[in-house]
């Protein structure tokens, strides 16, 4: 039932933070800014050198069956490149697993554990292939390749796909990314990038509260 809940959550919540960054510290701020600003799905990509110790971090801090709002979030892990990284990072708290890419073997142990695994997919081959291997939601990546009219292209022949576009989402697409049926999107360095250009973190609330509000408006 947690698997169900989880993806339900992030279903609700339908902005997920995906971050990088140079040490674990600045994305476990990056985190905590986003959490502020209203993103409450965190997911931190493996290309942060010691990625695991931010993810255990944030675990510790957050918990996605919180009832204090301040203190609810979810943490995932992200270019999962395979099943031994992937569930490195589960048990360092990471609650749901998402790849650049489909590896067959990396949804199989996310399955085992009953967790929400994300792969990376282009086509309508690899999604299909991940939908028969029980995916739940597919990344669609890179996004900046596509527009928001390729998830009703997706949808004739698999309306059953969930689809979540990353890379290429900013704040003047995102309502036509919702509008086009996506299950939620995936925001990177749009996030962050004014902030780690700056040394002002707190930008990263500020551009997370205004994430918020587009999707919120783009779901009236």
């Amino acid at each position: 039932m947690k698997k169900i809940k989880l993806i339900q959550q992030i279903s609700s919540e339908g902005v997920v933070a995906v971050l990088r960054g140079d040490t674990p510290e600045e994305v476990v701020e990056m985190a905590d800014q986003a959490i502020a600003g209203g993103i409450k799905v965190i997911e931190v990509t493996m290309t942060v050198p010691f990625a695991l110790r931010a993810i255990e971090e944030l675990a510790k801090r957050y918990s996605s069956t919180a009832q204090d709002a301040a203190k609810y979030a979810i943490i995932g892990v992200g270019t999962a490149l395979d099943p031994e990284t992937a569930r490195a990072a589960i048990l360092s708290g990471a609650e749901f697993v998402v790849g650049p890419s489909l590896n067959p073997k990396t949804v199989e142990l996310c399955n085992r554990y009953r967790v929400p695994v994300m792969p990376g997919c282009m086509t309508i081959q690899e999604i299909q292939t991940a939908l028969e291997l029980g995916v739940d939601i597919v990344k669609l990546f890179p996004g900046n390749l596509y527009s928001p009219a390729m998830i009703k292209a997706i949808k004739g022949p698999l309306p059953q796909a969930n689809i979540m576009p990353t890379g290429g989402v900013s704040l003047s697409n995102l309502g036509e990314w919702i509008q086009a049926g996506a299950v939620a999107v995936g925001i990177g360095s749009d996030l962050t990038s004014e902030a780690v250009k700056t040394g002002n973190y707190s930008l990263v609330a500020k551009k997370a509260a205004q994430y918020i509000e587009a999707y919120q408006a783009a779901k009236k």
